[in-house]
């Protein structure tokens, strides 16, 4: 019996969330006396698990899967559960997990729990805290079902580096034209930029910045901090920057380690989306704006004046530091 984790891929590579989902299935593996097995898809680099606590990477090449679909990824995820024996199937929290995720627990008749914070408490039961309420509290669920799903929040746990030595098995689950009933017909992302998803920095602009013609200093401060760039719901609905930029609860949620809103009023909803990430810095003419409540830090000035002032300065610090 295991613990198995499913590891998110892009191009052959481990998104960042992948150790983060190791880690924790390390902790609860460790906890229930049980070996941590993670499953990847089209992966060249299982040996990397290795550094957290990944005892054995079941290896499941199939070009078919070099797209993302959560019917199918689900069936693979049950024939492995079942081939393991799994007690427990940890997953993270994107966008594509969270649509796979109630599939795979209707096949595996498992109580899912997603947005999870924090190792189980097993003395009494499998107990799970969560986030709720938009982040605004916490929720505690017991999970009496005889396999446990668990999802874990962005940025919750971290990646905690438990170097053991792993074990590598192709598996070669059996799937057939049923699982890839719904395909994608067109991908389209955006290339060469960190995605909102993995990035440790955001740097998110609003409605502040009076045009996307001034949208060049946002992407100038998020190139100088290795950061992604985003926006509240006006300005993608406004046609100035990509809906798949648009963050906040009606957009992507952000559980960065720091998020720097810049001519954000920070309406509710907007808020509800970022709360999740570690510190948040506002940047905003209007002292009385909702976001300097939700702030760690917050400067009350003009965009235009203050953001130049903070590229030159990190650029000055960057330049003294390499």
């Amino acid at each position: 019996m295991s613990v198995l984790v499913y590891t998110e891929s892009e191009n052959g590579k481990f998104k960042k969330n992948a150790f983060e989902v190791a880690s924790y299935g390390h902790e609860v593996a460790k906890q229930l006396g049980l070996s941590a097995t993670a499953i990847s898809f089209n992966t060249l680099e299982t040996e990397s698990l290795g550094e957290y606590g990944i005892s054995k990477v079941l290896g499941v090449s199939d070009d078919r899967l070099k797209t993302f679909n959560a019917q199918a990824v689900a069936e693979v995820i049950a024939q492995a559960v079942a081939k393991e024996k799994a007690q427990v199937v940890i997953v993270g929290s994107s966008a594509d997990t969270k649509f796979m995720a109630p599939l795979l627990s209707a096949k595996l008749k498992a109580g899912y729990v997603p947005n999870v914070v924090s190792v189980p408490d097993t003395s009494e039961g499998f107990t799970v805290k969560r986030t709720a309420f938009s982040n605004k509290g916490f929720a505690y669920t017991q999970i009496n079902t005889d396999i446990k799903l668990i999802g874990v929040s962005n940025n919750a746990f971290g990646p905690i580096e438990n170097k053991v030595e792993v074990l590598k098995e192709d598996f070669t689950p059996s799937l057939d034209d049923t699982n890839f009933a719904l395909r994608s017909v067109e991908v389209d992302k955006v290339v060469g930029k960190a995605t909102i998803a993995d990035a440790d920095i955001v740097v998110s602009g609003g409605r502040g910045l009076k045009g996307p013609e001034n949208w060049g200093m946002i992407e100038e401060l998020a190139d100088v901090l290795g950061a992604a760039t985003a926006c509240s719901k006006p300005v993608s609905d406004m046609g100035w920057r990509p809906h798949g930029e648009h963050v906040g609860q009606t957009g992507k949620p952000v559980a960065s380690n720091l998020y720097i809103a810049i001519g954000i009023s920070g309406a509710i909803q907007h808020l509800a989306g970022v709360s999740a990430s570690k510190t948040k810095v506002v940047i905003n003419t209007d002292q009385e704006a909702p976001f300097f409540k939700a702030a760690d830090y917050g400067i009350v000035g003009d965009a235009f004046e203050v953001v130049p002032k903070l590229i030159e300065k990190l650029k000055d610090f960057k330049a003294q530091n390499t």
